[in-house]
């Protein structure tokens, strides 16, 4: 079992807790421990298995092999993940930044705006929008509707065309 748990061990502590159960059960806790403040706690997820000492002798380290397998390949696909939004982040500032010198640079580079700006247009005015009633329905929406159910019902007498009757007396 702790050649099973040492790939583990490498990279954290491990509390490890075994308990005589009723029914000459054991109970095997594996409880991995935080390495800092803020760490995700998928990382500590424990591992609780309860049997016999023969079946604990014959199945426990294939479960803490899975158990081991599992929290690495977690602990190496979050750090993936926080490679990549570092990487992201640092390409996003470096775009921020390229784009803040080229904009200042291209100010500078503008000609002076003409003395005179032509005079702004003032806002034609418009009457206040009235909000549609819940029967104001546009005509086309209810023609379209009739046209709809007209075209369900008659699907609907096609389908009872179809079948045949059923004999009620068998």
């Amino acid at each position: 079992m702790f050649k099973e748990l040492a790939p583990y061990l490498r990279q954290r502590a491990v509390l490890l807790t075994v308990t005589y159960c009723e029914d000459d059960q054991i109970r095997v806790v594996i409880v991995p421990q935080k390495l800092k403040d803020g760490e995700n706690t998928a990382l500590t997820t424990p591992l609780s298995v309860t049997g016999t000492a023969e079946e604990l002798d014959r199945e426990l380290p294939a479960a803490v092999v899975g158990f081991v397998a599992a929290h690495l390949q977690l602990k190496n696909a979050l750090d993936r993940a926080k490679e990549e939004m570092d990487e992201a982040a640092k390409a996003a500032r470096a775009e921020a930044r390229t784009k803040a010198r080229t904009a200042g640079k291209s100010e500078t580079a503008k000609p002076a705006a003409p003395a005179s700006a032509p005079d702004p247009v003032p806002p034609a005015k418009t009457e206040p929008v009235q909000p549609a009633g819940l029967f104001d329905a546009p005509r086309s929406v209810a023609a379209t509707a009739a046209e709809d159910e007209d075209e369900n019902a008659s699907e609907i007498e096609e389908r009872e065309d179809d079948e045949e009757p059923v004999d009620e007396a068998a």
